[in-house]
């Protein structure tokens, strides 16, 4: 700081001289030539310093020297320096503000304030600090007033207390940059028929798909296409089965040769199977084959009852194994309904055993329960699982509600 205020000091000096040197034929003139005698006889280096440096805007401007003729010609005498009548005629003529200029040139000289500068109480109680990033985190909503990405997932919907249970997930996220990563995706799901109002709970399901190269994507919708699947059906496929994009081009194309070889489907068959249950293709593949063999081996079915119950009713598939023997015993030994009628009605296998077993307990206590087509008031399995309650007992049971709930109560 002491180097800059000497500058300055150094510049206002200059400016002395000049204030001088313009204002000395005023001088002559009011004060006379002794002013200047006195002016020059000062000593070398002994100027005097002013304490109040004032800037003259609007001066007489004479000249103490000799016109160009008589530049060679040496001063005689004082009054040849004189100015005469015209020259303090001669115009006012306008200074520039010489302190404002100094102070504009040097003001980028002025060191920045240093980081040890004492500040006061004051000052202190004004500096907002950010708040640190954690620098480890079992949940990401530490990270969310730190990362655009993750704000901007959160006001789509996206529940990142669901994602940051995915493995990996959140550190995925964390590293993704909204408009370079995140942007594009979205755009592309919305192409494929992603509904927006879809996009959060779609993206909290499979947020892996934020990762995923664009290009590839689109080859696997261009795939679809190809095997003849329409927008509406992508975009419901899609939609229920979120994993599916990931899935190679291979994959999808080997899972659908095995539902058509499997089952012995024909081509728009096994489409119309993988519309309706589009998991099929992105599950795996043990649990699908283990009830096939379930359905064939324990359960008795023919395999063209198998392919008839399995396009009826696709969940069949995936249903748990157990789950599986327990309906179709509880059905076929001890209501005595045969292979034949379970294949025309396989919903029933959707339906949950203790539903089944109320009601036909409650028929057989009326001595209603009767599953034989040929025989009167024959009641169709359909009607015995899918009917509301009251429904059931109004029109299947012919009792009221207050009747088969009184008969709940007795089991």
């Amino acid at each position: 700081m002491m180097a800059v205020w000497a500058r300055h000091v150094s510049r206002w000096c200059c400016l002395l001289s000049t204030a001088r040197a313009v204002e000395f034929p005023g001088r002559l003139r009011s004060r006379g030539c002794r002013e200047f005698a006195r002016v020059a006889v000062l000593p070398a280096g002994r100027e005097l310093v002013p304490c109040r440096l004032q800037a003259y805007r609007q001066v007489s401007v004479g000249s103490c020297s000799p016109p160009d003729s008589a530049k060679d010609v040496s001063l005689s005498s004082p009054e040849s320096n004189l100015p005469s009548v015209q020259q303090e005629q001669a115009k006012p003529k306008t200074l520039p503000d010489l302190n404002a200029e100094i102070l504009d040139e040097d003001w980028d000289d002025i060191p920045p304030s240093s980081a040890l500068q004492v500040i006061s109480e004051e000052e202190a109680v004004q500096i907002i600090a950010e708040p640190l990033l954690p620098i480890q985190s079992s949940t990401l909503r530490d990270y969310v007033d730190h990362s655009e990405t993750l704000a901007k997932l959160v006001h789509l919907g996206v529940d990142l207390s669901q994602v940051e249970k995915r493995q990996k997930a959140g550190q995925l996220l964390l590293t993704l940059d909204f408009e370079k990563d995140v942007k594009k995706i979205l755009l592309f799901l919305k192409d494929v028929g992603v509904e927006d109002n879809q996009l959060g709970p779609f993206l909290t399901k499979n947020p892996y798909i934020l990762g995923e190269d664009l290009e590839a994507l689109e080859t696997r919708v261009a795939y679809l296409k190809s095997k003849k699947f329409g927008k509406s059906e992508i975009a419901q496929m899609v939609s229920r089965a979120p994993y599916l994009l990931l899935f190679s081009v291979e994959r999808l194309d080997n899972r659908l040769g095995f539902f058509k070889n499997e089952l012995g489907l024909s081509v728009k068959k096994t489409k119309d199977l993988v519309i309706r249950l589009p998991r099929l293709l992105t599950g795996k593949l043990e649990p699908v084959k283990e009830n096939l063999q379930v359905c064939q081996i324990e359960l008795g079915f023919q395999r063209n009852e198998i392919q008839q119950i399995v396009y009826k009713t696709p969940k069949i598939l995936t249903a748990s194994k157990k789950r599986l023997k327990q309906t179709f015993d509880y059905l076929h030994n001890i209501m005595g309904i045969p292979h034949h009628m379970l294949t025309r009605f396989p919903q029933v296998f959707n339906s949950k055993l203790l539903r089944i077993r109320e009601r036909h307990m409650f028929l057989a206590f009326l001595g209603r329960a009767q599953y034989d087509p040929a025989q009167p008031s024959y009641i169709s399995l359909d009607q015995l699982v899918s009917l509301p309650d009251e429904v059931f007992c109004t029109e299947i049971a012919k009792a009221s509600m207050q009747d088969f709930e009184n008969f709940l109560k007795t089991l």
